[in-house]
């Protein structure tokens, strides 16, 4: 018998086209999910979506809404009344499993209270322990007494869905500072922190609102710790706006060494070493810093009151032509004028006056993001 079968088996093979090529037939598909996704409209999972079965969900919806066999009653306030399955609550929050202990054995359906959140937010967390859905706009209207309840019974899930939502669009100035507080209170760090930074980031506007007055009165303490972390902000801000300001100081007096290699080595419009043959249809000169340079230069060669504390912009000139001397990697072979002469004075300066210049030039260089500026030798390479 099996040899009869192993027999039929290759005569399928060699009369397979697939095989006959030397190809192998495609594996097939993987099998797909025991579930399906469920997404209907206008009701929302934990999350996005449902990975379960549309008829299972609308099953455990009606089950909670016709109250079908419902064992408990819940008591909200002004004299609100829903019925549910105390089994499920009890397996959804382990706060409700133990008040559900408690009024056991004190009549045929059991009563438990939820106060202090309005009757329609009860509605919808009772909803989500049997579903995990709940309605787009009532999670719009009810975040925050959601997440009030989330962290009372300990429903993580529900927890995370409404901060969520209100990370995403229900923020605003007004309610900012209610919500700062509520997450403080209901153990929502995240929430927290991205309060804070609103706050921080819209002080002002923040702190004309009511919920700012009212924290005020109620916890000065609080409003003592956002203080002193708006004034810090403020420091950092300002410190950062100076660090900016100083590193492009440096890049400018960066471009400027280069601008002034780039006139005495190779020229540049109408300006140049002497040697140099100007072209009319000369190409645009790629640096910025060049024009100004220019200029300065021509002063410089033209000023009667050259002298060092004479002309002031005689005197930045002198300052250019030493920081370019301490950045040249060969004073020998450089084109800059006096970049030797100003090595030679180097060894004549006070330390006080050797250490401000190192350090002018290692945060040049730092700003750059260099370890040496590459224009030193480049001042020579026309040689």
């Amino acid at each position: 018998m099996t040899q009869k079968l192993m027999g039929k088996m290759d005569r399928v093979s060699e009369e397979s086209p697939l095989l006959a090529n030397g190809v192998p037939p495609a594996a097939p598909p993987l099998p797909g999910p025991a579930t399906t996704t469920y997404h209907q409209k206008g009701l929302v999972g934990d999350g996005k979506c449902c990975s379960v079965n549309a008829a299972t969900r609308d099953l455990w919806d009606q089950l909670f809404d016709n109250a079908y066999g419902a064992d408990l009653r819940i008591n909200t306030d002004n004299g609100g009344i829903l019925y549910a399955h105390a089994s499920i609550l009890g397996m959804s929050s382990p706060v409700m499993k133990g008040m559900l202990k408690q009024t056991r054995g004190c009549g045929r359906r059991q009563a438990i209270s939820i106060r202090g959140v309005p009757h329609d937010a009860v509605r919808v967390f009772i909803r989500f322990l049997y579903s995990s859905c709940y309605e787009q706009e009532e999670m719009e209207e009810f975040a925050v007494p959601l997440l009030m309840l989330s962290h009372a019974y300990v429903i993580p899930h529900l927890k995370r869905v409404c901060v969520q939502h209100l990370e995403h669009g229900l923020l605003t100035v007004d309610n900012v500072t209610d919500i700062f507080q509520l997450a403080l209170l209901c153990d929502a760090p995240r929430l927290s922190l991205i309060c804070h930074r609103m706050i921080l980031k819209n002080f002002k506007a923040v702190a004309d609102t009511e919920g700012w007055k009212a924290m005020k009165k109620s916890h000065p303490i609080l409003e003592k710790e956002i203080l002193e972390s708006f004034s810090e902000a403020q420091t950092r801000q300002k410190q950062r706006v100076r660090r900016l300001n100083e590193r492009k100081i440096y890049l400018q007096l960066y471009e400027a060494m280069e601008a002034l290699v780039h006139i005495c080595r190779d020229g540049c419009r109408t300006i140049g070493p002497h040697d140099k043959v100007f072209k009319e249809d000369q190409a645009p000169c790629r640096y910025e810093a060049c024009k100004g340079l220019e200029l300065l230069v021509r002063h410089f060669a033209g000023c009667k009151l050259r002298v060092p504390g004479g002309c002031i912009h005689c005197k930045r000139m002198w300052q250019l032509l030493e920081l370019h001397s301490r950045l040249c990697a060969d004073s020998d072979m450089c084109r800059v004028p006096v970049c030797r002469n100003f090595k030679d004075r180097m060894k004549k300066q006070s330390k006080k006056d050797e250490m401000r210049w190192r350090i002018l030039v290692r945060k040049i260089l730092r700003a750059k993001g260099i370890g040496r500026s590459p224009f030193c030798c480049t001042a020579i390479s026309g040689f």
